[in-house]
C-alpha cells in the first residue's frame, strides 16, 4: 500500500512539475486519431524524402508499350497454381485482326521477378550520395537487372510513365512547398497581428489599413499577373516557389485581425499589467504570457493553413496556374484527369487525388488533437 502511494505521489508530482509542452504531448498521445494522422504524415514525408529511392523509375523514364496501361497484375503462383517468387509479365502490341486496332496484351513467354534493391537510372542519395539502387524493380531469369519490362502498381499515364514514382516525386513539391507559404503567413500573422494589438495607436491603424488592401486584392488575378511576370527562363519549380512565397505575404492578413483581436482583450488584464511593473520586456510578455493563452487556436490556424496551401498549390496546377509540366506535383498529375473521357477509360489516373484527400485529412484531424491537447480545460 505505501509502495502504490509513493508511486501515485511521483506520478502527482511528475504531472504538476510538467512543461506545458510535455503535458500537450501526453494529451496528444491519447488522440487517436491524431495519432494515426501524424503517422500517416510521416510516412507521407518520408516518402517524399527518399522518393528517389523508393519509386522505381525516375520522372524522365516512359515506355510507349505501357501507354495508358493500369496498375500491373503481380502474379504469386505458377501455371500449376503453386505459390513462387512473385512475377510479372512483359506487355507487347499486337495488331487484332478483327477490330483492326493496336491492342496490348501479357506475353506469357517473357517473365519478369519482383525483386528489392534493383539498379536503375542514377540519381543523388538525399542529394549527396550517388546511387542507382531503388527500393524495388523487375530481373530477368538470370536475377539482372532488366528495364524492357516495367511494373507499375498504380498504372501508367499517357505517356506511358510510372504513377507510383510521379506521386512520390510530386509529394516533394506538394508537400514542402505549401508548408513554407503556411509558415511564412503564420509567422507575418503572429508578428503583425500582435503589434498592431499589443502597441494599438498609429501602428494598428497603419496595419489595419495595410490589411484591408491586401484583403482587397483578389487571388487567381493576382496568380495570372505573377505567373506573366517572373521570367520563364528560370526553373518551374522555382518559378512556382517565388509565387507561393509572394501569395504567403498575403495570407496572413486573416490570422492578424484574430491575433490583433485577442491581444486587445489580454493586454489589459492583471498578469499583463504585473509583468509590466515587474519590468519584464514587451517581448517576453507577449511571447511567454499573451500568446500562451490562444495557442489553441494558433495551432488550428497552422493545421488548417498547410492543407489549405496544399489545395491551394493542386487548383492551381490543375487550372495551369502553378506547376507546369515537365515539373510534377499533385495538380500536375491531377490535371491529366480533365477530361471526363480519361476518366472513364483510365480511372486510376485519379489516385493521386486519394493522396490529396488523406493529406487534407490528416492534417486536419492532427490538428483538432493539438487544439485539445494545448486548450487547458480539456
Amino acid at each position: 500500500m505505501a509502495l502504490f502511494r509513493k508511486k501515485q505521489m511521483a506520478k502527482d508530482e511528475s504531472y504538476y512539475l510538467a512543461s506545458q509542452w510535455t503535458l500537450m504531448w501526453r494529451k496528444l498521445k491519447r488522440h487517436t486519431l491524431a495519432k494515426i494522422s501524424l503517422a500517416i504524415l510521416l510516412v507521407l514525408y518520408l516518402g517524399a524524402l527518399f522518393a528517389d529511392f523508393i519509386a522505381p523509375y525516375g520522372l524522365e523514364e516512359f515506355s510507349s508499350v505501357y501507354k495508358d496501361t493500369g496498375p500491373t497484375k503481380v502474379y504469386f503462383t505458377d501455371e500449376n497454381g503453386k505459390l513462387c517468387r512473385p512475377y510479372v509479365y512483359k506487355l507487347e502490341k499486337f495488331n487484332n485482326r478483327e477490330t483492326w486496332t493496336v491492342e496490348i496484351r501479357e506475353n506469357t513467354e517473357e517473365k519478369y521477378y519482383l525483386d528489392f534493391l534493383v539498379e536503375g537510372q542514377e540519381y543523388k542519395f538525399l542529394g549527396l550520395i550517388p546511387s542507382n539502387l531503388h527500393l524495388y524493380g523487375l530481373v530477368n531469369e538470370a536475377g539482372e537487372a532488366d528495364r524492357s519490362a516495367r511494373i507499375n502498381i498504380l498504372g501508367a499515364d499517357s505517356a506511358g510513365r510510372c504513377i507510383f514514382s510521379r506521386v512520390l516525386f510530386g509529394s516533394q513539391i506538394s508537400l514542402t512547398i505549401p508548408f513554407v507559404s503556411a509558415a511564412i503567413s503564420f509567422v507575418l500573422g503572429i508578428l503583425l497581428g500582435g503589434i498592431s494589438g499589443y502597441f494599438g495607436g498609429f501602428l494598428d491603424t497603419a496595419i489595419q489599413r495595410v490589411i484591408e488592401v491586401i484583403s482587397a486584392i483578389p487571388s487567381i488575378p493576382l496568380w495570372l499577373a505573377l505567373s506573366a511576370a517572373i521570367p520563364p527562363d528560370i526553373p518551374v519549380s522555382t518559378m512556382y516557389l517565388y509565387i507561393t512565397v509572394i501569395l504567403s505575404f498575403i495570407g496572413w492578413t486573416g490570422l492578424a485581425r484574430v491575433v490583433r483581436g485577442k491581444f486587445i482583450s489580454l493586454r489589459n488584464e492583471d498578469f499583463v499589467m504585473a509583468a509590466k511593473l515587474a519590468g519584464v520586456s514587451d517581448f517576453k510578455i507577449i511571447v511567454k504570457h499573451m500568446v500562451p493563452g490562444f495557442l489553441s487556436y494558433l495551432i488550428v490556424n497552422l493545421t488548417l493553413g498547410i492543407p489549405g496551401s496544399i489545395l491551394g498549390e493542386t487548383s492551381m496546377s490543375y487550372l495551369g496556374l502553378g506547376m507546369k509540366s515537365p515539373a510534377t506535383s499533385w495538380g500536375v498529375l491531377l490535371k491529366e484527369t480533365e477530361d471526363l473521357v480519361t476518366v472513364a477509360q483510365c480511372p486510376w489516373k485519379m489516385i493521386p487525388l486519394i493522396f490529396v484527400i488523406v493529406t487534407v485529412l490528416a492534417f486536419n484531424f492532427l490538428g483538432d488533437g493539438m487544439r485539445d491537447a494545448a486548450d487547458p480545460y480539456k
